[in-house]
């Protein structure tokens, strides 16, 4: 089935349409494309909105989508939508997310705070939170695929190392130093200044800065924030008696953890492959 559609979307028939219906049409497929893309995070972002407070059949609601998520993840291997070096970078973002995790919910720390029992948590984090993290590098990985990236003037490599590793320790150090988030995004903002992602919605070639698609990335991943915390499977302190919106400043830290998971997704083999570095 999904292969079906798989060769639906990468291959359309588009020759007699013009004029706004081709406008229309190229709207649909990218949404198509990018609704494909995310089927990793749909599958637990869904959970996580579905899942009833209580569980389910007699699991912890954490549990639950623990089990959940490690199923997804190993259909995705089973039917081959994922290839085993794409499994091993989406774990490094499992790593990277549940290090965060535990130190944000840190007694000392106290960001903000996961507040049902369950057996899978581990320092106080449930173990199926890392699988959200592996979501956005799963989202990346599908998208190159089915819109056929290509990335134009991508800075050196280890520029763009130092800076991810920059942004990731400053999520850690500003609460002892000061926060350099805006220092980080302006220097990354100019390090991608002339960097452009060319994709293919439906069969012509369109142009993006890329420094945009983080930004429209990091939005998307607020509203999701929202959703989580709206259900209630994590919580921020100013939504402990009530819920509130997520401080919109999130969505700048999603950016910014976007570039990092781009850093990492750009060293695949086949990705790297459709990279001009800038020279």
């Amino acid at each position: 089935m999904l292969s079906s559609i798989d060769d639906l979307l990468l291959a359309p028939r588009t020759s007699a349409l013009q004029g706004w219906r081709r406008a229309l049409l190229e709207l649909l497929w990218f949404g198509a494309k990018e609704a494909r893309a995310c089927l990793f995070a749909v599958i637990i972002f869904g959970a996580v909105m579905l899942m009833p407070r209580s569980g389910l059949l007699g699991l912890a609601r954490y549990d639950a989508l623990l089990l959940i998520a490690v199923g997804a993840q190993a259909w995705m291997l089973w039917r081959r939508l994922e290839t085993l070096d794409e499994f091993k970078a989406i774990m490094v973002f499992h790593a990277v997310g549940f290090a965060l995790e535990a130190f944000k919910v840190s007694a000392a720390i106290g960001s903000w705070r996961y507040p049902d029992p369950g057996y899978a948590k581990l320092l106080g984090v449930p173990l199926f939170s890392g699988f959200m993290y592996s979501a956005v590098g799963s989202y990346m990985i599908q998208a190159w695929r089915l819109l056929d990236l290509r990335i134009e003037r991508h800075p050196p490599y280890w520029m763009t190392w130092i800076v991810s590793i920059l942004i990731y320790a400053n999520f850690f150090t500003h609460h002892y130093i000061s926060d350099f988030r805006l220092a980080l995004a302006a220097l990354t903002l100019g390090l991608y200044a002339r960097c452009v992602v060319v994709f293919r919605p439906l069969d012509r070639e369109r142009r993006m800065p890329l420094a945009l698609a983080f930004l429209l990335i990091g939005f998307f991943l607020w509203l999701a924030e929202n959703l989580g915390t709206l259900f209630g499977v994590w919580q921020y302190p100013n939504q402990y008696g009530a819920w509130a919106t997520v401080h919109v400043g999130k969505w700048g830290a999603w950016s910014l953890l976007v570039i990092m998971t781009f850093s990492i997704v750009a060293q695949l083999k086949h990705i790297k492959a459709t990279i001009e570095l800038h020279r």
